[in-house]
């Protein structure tokens, strides 16, 4: 019984000696595999890489610059020129953000009456010369009557363009002096009852003062603003009368020199008159003479058509109003005119490059452009159009407080794409940051 178990156990000892070797054995073949497999994974790897590395695109190189955006031809100021100096707006036709055409007019001013007064009046004096040297041209006694009588028929038109532009004169005096004192005496009415609540308050501290409850000189801050609403309402009421009486004094004066001009037209008539008693026979100098008359009243006439053209502010070009400045009865603005206007379908930067980098930029380099401000989203493209000419100081300041603003720097104009410009066409003077690609 004893031996058979020692051979058992020698038997089951000899199969766990064979299980472990085997055990190991594959143990070392796995880990052979497993190596081989991450050379060649390392080798593969490292292949793609410098494949990779070898086709990696070029670096593109690029100048920053700060930029605004710009209509394409810069922002214009309209106004009337400055023989039309302290002109007010009659009409203003149209309103910021409207696309306007090339002639289109913008707003009218205040003195278009006298001025198409003036222009009528001048095409009758036309049509009165031109009468008159057919007359002449007929020739015989007949002829020099009927001259003479269109003489005289050119007077009296000249008399009635003359009362016509007194009058139209005049009345533009008389609004003018009737809109005066509305707006003054209106000031006055104010300041009346800003008097009289200045007193009611002064007499409220008074007798606050009387009963102790304030100080005597929060009595007297109520006293010094009596005094100061007395004296605005004083200086109004001499500012009223000191305008009406120079309103009065240009109405008397015009209608003076209105009644010298009549007086002398009426002379020439009388005159004109009386030469009906000289018959002659007409004379080559005579045409001549009434063919210069007519020459006259044509010139006369296309003066007052250019001064009547005046009385319209019209665009010089297609383009969008960008900023009101005058609003109807308001005078012109001596420094910013009427309006702004650009053309916003075709924007533009306007990039400052360092002086010191200008070298590297040339006309027909792509950019693109993006808002330090989130003015807009994204990124817009452009082309260099144009390169300045002169070297200055910085116009766009940075952000950083550290920035150099007396650098020099060059402007450079560029263009952007139809659908950039359609993107930023509202946002005209905003900042922008620009990489010139080189």
């Amino acid at each position: 019984m004893t031996q058979p178990l020692k051979f058992k156990k020698t038997l089951l000892s000899k199969k766990g000696k064979s299980s472990v070797i085997g055990v190991s054995i594959l143990g070392v073949a796995l880990m052979g595999v497993t190596t081989f497999y991450a050379l060649n994974l390392s080798r593969t790897e490292s292949q793609q890489s410098r494949v990779s590395t070898s086709i990696k695109s070029p670096k593109i190189e690029t100048i920053s610059a700060l930029g605004r955006l710009e209509p394409l031809g810069e922002v214009i100021n309209l106004a009337p020129p400055p023989t039309q100096g302290g002109a007010k707006i009659e009409q203003l036709l149209v309103k910021e953000g409207d696309k306007v055409k090339a002639g289109q007019t913008l707003a009218i001013l205040n003195d278009i009456d006298s001025k198409q007064a003036a222009f009528k009046a001048a095409q009758q004096e036309v049509k009165v010369a031109q009468a008159n040297l057919e007359i002449v041209k007929a020739g015989a006694k007949q002829g020099e009557i009927e001259a003479q009588e269109a003489t005289i028929q050119q007077l009296e038109a000249e008399l009635k363009g003359e009362l016509s532009t007194n009058q139209a004169t005049l009345a533009q005096l008389e609004m003018e002096l009737a809109g005066e004192k509305r707006q003054q005496t209106a000031t006055i009415e104010r300041l009346k009852a800003e008097l009289k609540d200045a007193q009611r308050e002064y007499q409220r501290y008074e007798n606050l003062a009387g009963n102790g409850v304030i100080s005597q000189s929060e009595l007297d801050q109520r006293q010094l603003e009596l005094e100061q609403a007395r004296e605005s309402l004083r200086e109004a009421q001499e500012r009223l009368s000191k305008t009406i009486n120079t309103l009065q004094e240009k109405i008397t004066a015009e209608q003076s020199q209105s009644r010298k001009e009549v007086n002398s037209l009426n002379q020439q008539i009388i005159a004109a008159r009386a030469n009906l008693n000289r018959i002659a026979e007409i004379r080559p100098v005579d045409i001549q003479k009434a063919q210069a008359e007519v020459d006259k009243a044509i010139a006369q006439l296309e003066e007052k058509e250019t001064d009547l053209d005046l009385a319209y502010i019209k665009s010089p070009r297609d383009g969008q109003v960008l900023k009101i400045h005058t609003y109807p009865g308001e005078k012109v603005n001596d420094n910013n005119g009427v309006l702004e206007l650009g053309e916003t379908e075709k924007m533009m930067v306007i990039a400052e490059v360092y002086e010191s980098e200008i070298n590297k930029v040339r006309i027909g380099q792509k950019a693109m452009i993006r808002s330090e401000n989130n003015s807009f989203v994204g990124t817009l493209e452009g082309t260099v159009q144009k390169i300045g000419l002169q070297i200055g100081k910085k116009d766009v300041l940075d952000t950083d407080p550290a920035a150099d603003i007396d650098v020099r720097v060059v402007e450079v104009d560029i263009l952007l794409t139809p659908e950039a410009s359609a993107k930023v066409s509202e946002l005209t003077y905003a900042k922008v940051i620009t990489e010139i690609q080189f």
